[in-house]
């Protein structure tokens, strides 16, 4: 790092990371926070409260929104309330990792990465806000998709800024920062989900955009922190504009085909949200002991299990790593990434099982979604945070941050997949729905599978690339 005479300054560490890591990991904490929260009892309003008549009538544009879905997902028919939030959830959820690879490029091109940032902040607190208001439910929304835009690929796009060519500390910051995404995300739906189901919807909205104010007045304390993003260093003109090479070609491209894989994972996982979290609402029993302890555990809690898990297996799952390192066994970047969709398919397994052997007109023990939780996040953390590096570490940095919006991206097709699938949860058999998905995630892992005889030559050789940079 240099100051602005070009002297040499001493980094400033916390940890053995750059310090800016803490600023932008308690930023990305607080911009979870709103989103996990807001997400906690999205399905949940929609379905018990805004999508019933008469409620639904004085939504502004509910009617037009409900014969589009009809028309274009349902051949015209009627759609039932269930049916038709799975949609509406699926299309907001996917539609927030759409707009990154635009705001990307408007952070690429022209207002920078820092400022992509804080303009992302402003419009989302300003959505989660709008949401406490029935009548303009959508339009929050729509506000939460183009701030998701902005903020979204810039804030993942500084931490790999924070490390020079070759900086081994990467992944492990990579594993950080996916901390603080989960540490927001397990407080979330304790907060903003019991205000939800005891006080009502808009409180929990409420808390939400608290959520993503303090997320946006901690970005402001780490612009001090931050190295300058390119957009700056190019007004300056201390950073050369060099055309892309045939290596930077071939790994967009690589990078590009790992699209499609990588969008089925997050079909079948943000299932989550939608259809878990109706089960864990009407098919699960919610009793800490049942006969002994009797106490419900809240339906918006289980939207804790997941990033409680990520909490506590990241250091066994990186550790693990390690030890394999060491011995010269660890899988390459794609075989871990096949090995999270399988996983992810594995945990569709359980909630087969727990159906099956329950029976159909009973309520399952929480324990099997205890269990489900569990698996579907092993799977995660060898797929979402290996996809975030591999994309920080291979990706051109002239179209660095774009890269990264395309491969938010993926979670748009997802969660397009993932509202779609989601529309049958109350038409076909419990049995046959997690059939269905455990279908997507196996499918998924044995396509990344195979990508490994293709594309593991072309990554690997651009990863070693940076690794034999000198770090200064």
């Amino acid at each position: 790092m240099a100051d602005a005479a070009g002297r040499a300054v001493k980094e400033r560490t916390l940890f053995g990371h750059p310090i800016g890591l803490s600023y932008l990991f308690t930023t990305e904490m607080w911009e979870r926070f709103s989103y996990y929260g807001m997400r906690a009892i999205l399905i949940y309003s929609l379905v018990n409260y805004l999508l019933l008549q008469p409620t639904s009538d004085s939504v502004v544009g509910y009617h037009a929104l409900k014969h589009f879905f009809e028309l274009i997902y349902n051949g015209g028919q009627p759609l039932a309330p269930q049916p038709l939030s799975s949609l509406i959830y699926g299309n907001y959820t996917s539609f927030v990792y759409l707009t990154p690879i635009i705001g990307g490029m408007i952070a690429d091109r022209w207002i920078g990465q820092r400022n992509s940032v804080i303009i992302g902040a402003v419009i989302m607190a300003a959505g989660e806000f709008t949401l406490m208001v029935p009548q303009l439910f959508f339009l929050g929304l729509l506000l939460l998709i183009i701030g998701n835009g902005f903020f979204k690929p810039n804030i993942s796009t500084q931490v790999g800024n924070l490390y020079k060519p070759g900086d081994h500390r990467i992944d492990s910051a990579f594993s950080i920062f996916y901390v603080g995404i989960n540490l927001g995300a397990f407080f979330s739906p304790l907060i903003c989900g019991t205000l939800g189901e005891a006080y009502g919807y808009h409180w929990g909205y409420f808390a939400a955009g608290a959520g993503m104010v303090l997320g946006l007045i901690s970005y402001l304390f780490a612009l001090r922190t931050l190295p300058e993003d390119r957009a700056g260093r190019l007004k300056k003109k201390t950073e050369v504009k060099t055309p892309m090479t045939g290596e930077d070609w071939k790994a967009t491209i690589a990078l590009f085909l790992l699209f499609i894989p990588g969008s089925l994972f997050w079909a079948a996982y943000e299932q989550q949200g939608n259809t878990i979290a109706l089960f864990a609402q009407n098919l699960t029993d919610r009793r800490l002991i049942p006969g002994l302890v009797n106490w419900e555990i809240p339906y918006t809690w289980f939207q804790s299990f997941n990033p409680a898990f990520i909490m506590l297996f990241t250091p066994l799952v990186v550790g693990f790593w390690s030890w394999q390192s060491k011995r010269g066994k660890e899988p390459s970047v794609l075989t871990k990434m096949a090995l999270g969709n399988i996983m992810m398919g594995l945990s569709y397994v359980v909630m087969i099982g727990a159906v099956s052997f329950t029976g159909a007109h009973e309520q399952v023990s929480w324990l099997w979604l205890l269990a489900f939780f569990a698996v579907i996040t092993m799977g995660e953390l060898y797929f979402s945070p290996i996809g975030l590096a591999l994309t920080a570490r291979v990706a051109p940095p002239q179209i660095l941050s774009m890269m990264m919006g395309v491969w938010l991206m993926t979670s748009f097709v997802g969660n397009q997949l993932q509202g779609f699938l989601g529309k049958y949860f109350s038409i076909v058999s419990k049995q046959e729905f997690f059939l269905m998905c455990a279908g997507v995630g196996l499918f998924a892992g044995i396509v990344f599978w195979l990508f490994n005889f293709p594309l593991r030559g072309i990554l690997e050789s651009r990863a070693n690339r940076h690794k034999e940079k000198p770090a200064g």
